[in-house]
């Protein structure tokens, strides 16, 4: 039918002659046997003057299955003058959005990402009744039907002649791939690059979009890349401040942001108390605010999905349990740092915040403080008989490896973009009552951690102090029925007690 209608209207171009006669039909998708490549059927209306379409309507689309995070900034057309020009098969760096001003194609794709369907082959012929979309890494190619046929695709990033060496290619003529042309490839037209381009079993993959990992060397950035190196996860960049200060415009121009798809920022200032300081106050507000805002604007710019890492210290710790969308109430230079950096990140279409407290990990860290305190009430030579922690001050730890796991589940599920808090589950405690149980998984001498209040504490402090949050355990509902259920820190406790003992 589409082809009779298209017909008319092409006597109707030619000849003048006038018709009551309207093609219209439905738009529909109709996925196929790679996963992303979308066919749609765009209605089409005609008359004796010509037709008329709606060649991309993002909202419609997107409710039949577009990424919702597809956003063209270029518009590229391919004119092919004569029957039987043949181009492909390229795989870009990109999403592609293709459709026909005029005439018809055979097209060719075939999936060249890593994974189970590479190899697979889709074919169809598109006219301007049809458009399709090609997801990153599949390959495109095609074959003109007819003289004078216009091929325009729509891209999610600038083409540049630099950008060829992130392709992938495959030979149009692979006996593997199988491809049907309705015209010999001997008949064809051809450039030379697609004559000797490499047979399938030879073709290198597409890479995946890379992830950036900031703050690599703390923490949390060391949690992340062992759970990397576990799980055999690829395109994964691993920086610090020495290499890439996110805090400095100037040091984004060394990257091509079109190559990557999520940026995990675990890089921060944490020195509470140093905060306070006119040195500290300055470092704070550009580690934590300005970096993570230029990071937002990189995300924004190019449809990066960014993790970001958050703090109770945005709360003023008057509420016994906090929940995601409470109001920032900070009460020192560290917690507001953190506020303008959630703010920024927030901003973001794609964003991830994960909001923890009283963090554990590979690195200096209270529970290691505690076990190094312990020990030395345990040897006599050390001549200490007694530890005073604060207990005015109520929480949950939070293990960097729980939160590495936290943020790869979120990345590699549905689960709606937005802010959720991640510690450990279990009994809320106080600094104090995690000493003791520090000090007995330790050396079985719980009974020499003194519990003294916050204002005794710094009673004789000879340095600026931050103000602490009373409360600062949060609450992990939305997380939990998002479908991640975070360890009881007790028994991360014991696990990462024993674990550095044995080491």
């Amino acid at each position: 039918m589409q082809r009779i209608v298209f017909q008319i209207f092409k006597t109707i171009a030619i000849t003048g002659k006038r018709t009551n006669m309207e093609f219209e039909k439905g738009l529909k998708a109709t996925t196929t046997n790679i996963p992303g490549l979308i066919v749609f059927d765009l209605p089409v209306h005609g008359d004796n003057r010509g037709w008329f379409k709606e060649n991309w309507q993002k909202a419609k689309m997107t409710a039949l299955g577009l990424p919702k995070d597809f956003e063209p900034v270029q518009n590229n057309i391919s004119f092919n003058a004569k029957r039987g020009v043949t181009r492909g098969i390229h795989a870009e760096p990109w999403d592609k959005f293709i459709s026909l001003a005029t005439g018809e194609i055979f097209g060719a794709w075939v999936d060249l990402r890593p994974g189970v369907t590479f190899g697979e082959v889709f074919t169809t012929r598109l006219d301007p009744s049809k458009a399709i979309f090609v997801p990153r890494g599949v390959g495109n190619s095609f074959q003109a039907l007819e003289d004078g046929t216009a091929y325009s695709y729509l891209v999610n990033a600038h083409w540049s002649l630099d950008q060829k060496k992130n392709y992938t290619f495959v030979n149009l003529a692979d006996p593997q791939l199988a491809i049907q042309w309705p015209i010999p490839l001997e008949d064809c037209e051809l450039s030379e690059a697609d004559l000797h381009h490499p047979l399938l079993k030879d073709a290198k993959p597409m890479e995946p979009k890379r992830t950036l990992v900031t703050g690599c060397n703390g923490q949390l950035g060391r949690s992340i890349r062992q759970y990397v190196e576990n799980h055999g996860l690829q395109g994964f960049e691993f920086t610090d401040i020495d290499e890439f200060d996110f805090s400095d415009p100037k040091s984004y121009e060394q990257y091509d942001w079109s190559l990557y798809g999520t940026i995990i920022n675990a890089g921060a200032f944490t020195a509470v108390d140093k905060a306070e300081t006119e040195e500290g106050r300055k470092l704070a507000w550009k580690a934590n605010a300005q970096g993570p805002a230029l990071l937002a604007k990189v995300a924004a710019d190019h449809h990066i999905v960014l993790v970001h890492i958050s703090s109770d210290y945005v709360f003023d710790g008057t509420q016994q349990l906090h929940t995601e969308d409470e109001a920032f109430s900070p009460l020192g230079v560290y917690g507001q740092t953190k506020a303008a950096g959630d703010i920024a990140v927030s901003n973001v279409p794609e964003h991830y915040i994960l909001r923890s407290s009283w963090v554990i990990g590979n690195g200096h860290n209270f529970v290691k403080t505690m076990m190094n305190l312990s020990k030395r009430v345990a040897n006599p030579t050390d001549q200490l008989e007694q530890v005073t922690v604060v207990n005015d001050q109520f929480g949950r730890l939070t293990f960097t490896d729980e939160m590495a796991a936290a943020i790869f589940f979120l990345l590699g599920s549905s689960v709606a973009y937005g802010t959720y808090n991640m510690t450990g589950s279990g009994d809320v405690t106080s600094w104090a009552q995690i000493a003791k149980e520090v000090f007995n998984l330790t050396s079985g001498n719980g009974e020499a951690v003194k519990p003294i209040t916050t204002q005794e504490y710094f009673l004789n402090a000879n340095a600026p102090v931050s103000p602490r949050p009373t409360n600062s355990a949060l609450d992990l509902g939305k997380l939990e029925e998002a479908g991640f259920i975070p360890a009881d820190w007790e028994e991360s406790l014991e696990e990462y007690v024993a674990h550095e003992l044995e080491h």
